[in-house]
């Protein structure tokens, strides 16, 4: 194995010059750090990982907060970790999967134990207990998510965030819809558990369509719901009981997507003849549906991508950008399209499933109930 030493002897320098160099802690003129450099390539040495860390007091890992709480649809949140340590290496950084659901003890972890350089954290939520501990760490992070109601809230707080502008996806939903002649909306949203906790996205795009429901002259009936099929046949099969004149549904929530078309074509509903859907969802579930969906796309890799750089900016000393929204892009596919003029088609016969809890109908009209 290529030592430090060996490096010296090819340069024809002082094994502490090679290791001034390499650490960066004196100035080195540029001839020398050229010759010493070539040798290294020439040798192919690689510094010892704990060696490179107690001389720069850097360990070139990021840890990636990435909790696994109920209700969450996982393959997108593995996405966003599959770009997040892609992008890594290509700076040269590795990264430390987090998974548990620590809060605060999580960050107080990271910064005590000197672990990572650094720190990415997911599954934001309002108000989201770790951001004080993260406010005072010496060590900089990033969050995919917005833990306030408002981007301008999260620059107040001297926060450095990455997200998809997720209020204003609602309201894309809704605006496309209206624009189709349709005025009877219902929403299946995340599982309840989402809501309880506060989780910022879930909170931020319902926000958006309830508010773009009163723009357009929509009624708006949101329902969370998990993404069986007995807790969607149950969620929907109310829906169209309570609400005959509902023709378009939005699906936040990728797990309920083939059991809601599935559930359509049992009760005999056509989409988009019968009934419209338009989803938030990645592009591959929209696209690979067994209907292609109308949808709002979910960037889990421009996200992922777009922390990692901000993160590598702030260890390199820029100070934090703030909050970035990245702007909704809607593909109307095969699953929209006008409003039908007749009466909704009669249900084919009701499916068993157990009431989805807190599932109580919530409207624009009637205030933040259900949420």
């Amino acid at each position: 194995m290529v030592t430090l030493a060996d490096v010296a002897r090819h340069a024809g320098v002082s094994a502490s010059t090679v290791s001034y160099v390499l650490s960066g802690k004196r100035s080195i003129s540029a001839p020398t750090r050229e010759r010493i450099q070539h040798s290294i390539d020439t040798l192919g040495y690689r510094p010892h990982a704990g060696a490179r860390a107690l001389a720069s007091s850097r360990t070139g890992i990021l840890a990636l907060m990435m909790p696994l709480r109920t209700g969450l649809y996982v393959p997108v949140m593995m996405e966003i970790a599959m770009a997040v340590t892609t992008t890594a290496r290509s700076y040269g950084y590795d990264v430390l999967l987090l998974t548990g659901e620590e809060g605060p003890e999580a960050v107080r972890r990271v910064e005590g134990s000197a672990i990572a350089d650094a720190m990415i954290v997911m599954d934001v939520g309002l108000d989201d207990p770790r951001l004080p501990c993260l406010q005072e760490a010496e060590r900089p992070a990033v969050l995919i998510g917005l833990p306030t109601e408002s981007a301008e809230a999260a620059d107040t707080a001297g926060l450095d965030c990455v997200d998809l502008d997720f209020e204003a996806a609602g309201a894309r939903c809704v605006e496309h819809l209206a624009a189709l002649g349709h005025t009877g909306v219902a929403v299946l949203g995340e599982p309840p558990a989402v809501y309880e906790r506060g989780t910022g996205f879930a909170a931020r795009t319902l926000t958006g369509l309830r508010a773009a429901a009163v723009t357009h002259g929509v009624g708006l009936l949101h329902r969370p719901v998990d993404g069986t099929y007995a807790a969607v046949a149950a969620a929907v099969t109310r829906v169209f009981e309570e609400r005959p004149g509902t023709t378009a549904l939005v699906v936040q929530n990728e797990a309920a997507v083939e059991p809601l078309l599935a559930l359509l074509r049992h009760q005999g509903r056509a989409v988009p003849e019968d009934v419209s859907v338009v989803a938030i969802c990645p592009d591959q579930i929209a696209v690979h549906a067994s209907v292609p969906l109308t949808a709002v796309s979910v960037p889990a890799q421009e996200m992922g991508r777009l922390a990692v750089e901000r993160l590598v900016g702030r260890l390199a000393g820029e100070a934090p950008r703030g909050t970035e929204l990245i702007p909704p892009l809607l593909t109307a596919r095969a699953s929209t399209g006008p409003a039908p003029s007749g009466p909704a088609p009669t249900a084919g016969p009701a499916l068993p499933g157990p009431r989805v809890s807190g599932s109580a109908p919530t409207e624009d009209r009637r205030g933040r109930g259900g949420h």
